[in-house]
């Protein structure tokens, strides 16, 4: 089975991700190849981060590779926090600090249109390859759920009554941006 790299330490992506990809490649991650670099991401735009850290691991460790940078874009925050999303309350933050400042900067706000938005990028024999994806939702009033990992508690997905923290891996695996995104990179293997 060929080995890939998915360029994270993220041990909720990695799992939602093998979920996805089992039996197609041997997923290592950043650990599995003794990779402890602080990857950069200094684009502003998910694509460029994403790109930005699978050029790393394959000019540093010659590993075909994908990453994804991902974040949620909340309509009446200005479309923040954005590329920002994994550190919106500070350097070194918690899951926990970026909801509250979020759930904060909402207080009293009617619009709570947010969308989730992944983008893969992907080096495999010499090529580049991107996908997106999305879903649209809003941003509930106090947290909901125990699962799932960052925004996951205070979002709740265009059509669906539950936030994403209260879905099972499977079901959340069945709709998320970041599933979108990797079905979109599985059909581009199948072809």
């Amino acid at each position: 089975m060929k080995k890939i790299v998915f360029a994270t330490n993220n041990k909720h992506k990695l799992e939602e991700v093998r979920s996805k990809l089992k039996g197609k490649f041997e997923i290592l991650s950043l650990q599995d190849i003794d990779c402890n670099d602080e990857i950069p991401e200094t684009a502003n735009t998910f694509t460029g981060n994403a790109e930005q850290k699978a050029v790393w691991v394959l000019d540093k460790y010659g590993y075909d590779c994908f990453a994804d940078d991902s974040g949620i874009e909340i309509e009446a925050l200005d479309n923040r926090p954005g590329v920002f999303s994994a550190r919106y309350a500070g350097e070194n933050c918690s899951f926990d600090d970026n909801n509250i400042k979020v759930l904060s900067e909402l207080k009293g706000i009617s619009n709570r249109n947010a969308k989730f938005s992944t983008t893969i990028c992907l080096k495999l024999n010499g090529e580049t390859n991107f996908f997106v994806g999305e879903i649209e939702g809003e941003i509930i009033e106090e947290y909901k759920g125990d699962d799932g990992f960052g925004y996951d508690p205070i979002f709740v997905p265009k059509g669906y009554s539950q936030s994403f923290a209260q879905m099972s891996i499977n079901q959340k695996n069945t709709i998320s941006h970041r599933a979108l995104a990797v079905d979109k990179m599985m059909n581009y293997f199948r072809k």
